[in-house]
C-alpha cells in the first residue's frame, strides 16, 4: 500500500528488454534507500514495482512486465523522470489516501493552464473509470494523491479537473505535463469496494 505522497523524483537511466518485459535501472539520489531491501515495493508513477537489485545507494533495478507496460505510460523511456514512493509501513502517517499502486487506466491531459501561481489540470479518464470519480473525491495521477475539483461525464469517459499548488508542481513530475500528455490513473480504493458491494447486493 502507498499514500500517494511522492518522496522523490527518479530518472530511468537504462531500459533493457528481455523476454516478457523490460529491466529498468532507476537513479534515485533523493530517495532514502536505507531501509529498502530486495523484494520491497516502490511506486513508479503510480505503478507498484519490486526492487530486484540494488546497484549502489542511489540506483536499483526493477522488472516491468509486458502487461504492466500495456496498462501504463512513462515506464519505458530512457531519461524519463518518475514519481517515487516507498511502500507504507505500519505506523506511517497517511498523508494522502490509501493507494494500491495498481494503475486502473490511462488518461489524457486536455489542458494545463495557470490559475494565479497554481495550475488547473484537466484530464479525460476512460469510460470504465467514470463511475468511480466524484467531485471532491480522491484520484491518483502518476502516483500523486489529488483531490478532484469537478467531474463531468462525456461521451468517451469523463473529464475531471484538479488544482495543483506550487509545492506539488515543485516536488513531483506533474509540472512537466502539457495538453496531450498521457497519465497513469488509479481510482479511490473505497470507491472500488463500494461499487463491488452494491453490485453484490443486486446479484443477491
Amino acid at each position: 500500500m502507498f499514500t500517494g505522497i511522492v518522496q522523490a523524483i527518479g530518472t530511468i537511466e537504462r531500459v533493457e528488454p528481455f523476454a516478457g518485459g523490460v529491466k529498468l535501472t532507476v537513479h534515485a539520489p533523493e530517495l532514502d534507500m536505507g531501509n529498502v531491501v530486495l523484494g520491497d515495493s516502490i511506486s513508479h508513477n503510480g505503478a507498484c514495482m519490486t526492487v530486484i537489485e540494488q546497484l549502489d545507494p542511489r540506483r536499483y533495478r526493477i522488472d516491468v512486465s509486458d502487461e504492466s507496460l500495456r496498462c501504463t505510460v512513462g515506464l519505458d523511456r530512457e531519461g524519463g523522470q518518475v514519481n517515487l514512493e516507498k511502500a507504507m509501513r505500519l505506523g506511517d502517517m497517511l498523508g494522502g489516501h490509501l493507494v494500491s499502486g495498481h494503475v486502473d487506466g490511462v488518461g489524457e491531459v486536455l489542458s494545463f493552464d495557470p490559475v494565479g501561481d497554481n495550475r488547473e489540470l484537466v484530464v479525460r479518464a476512460p469510460t470504465a473509470m467514470a463511475r468511480y470519480l466524484a467531485a471532491k473525491g480522491s484520484v491518483v495521477v502518476n502516483g500523486v494523491s489529488l483531490t478532484t475539483n469537478s467531474v463531468r461525464d462525456v461521451e468517451d469517459g469523463c473529464v475531471f479537473s484538479i488544482n495543483l499548488i506550487p509545492h506539488t508542481l515543485a516536488v513531483t513530475t506533474l509540472g512537466q505535463l502539457a495538453a496531450g500528455a498521457k497519465v497513469n490513473l488509479e481510482i479511490d480504493l473505497i470507491a472500488r469496494y463500494v461499487e463491488r458491494m452494491l453490485g453484490t447486493e443486486h446479484r443477491g
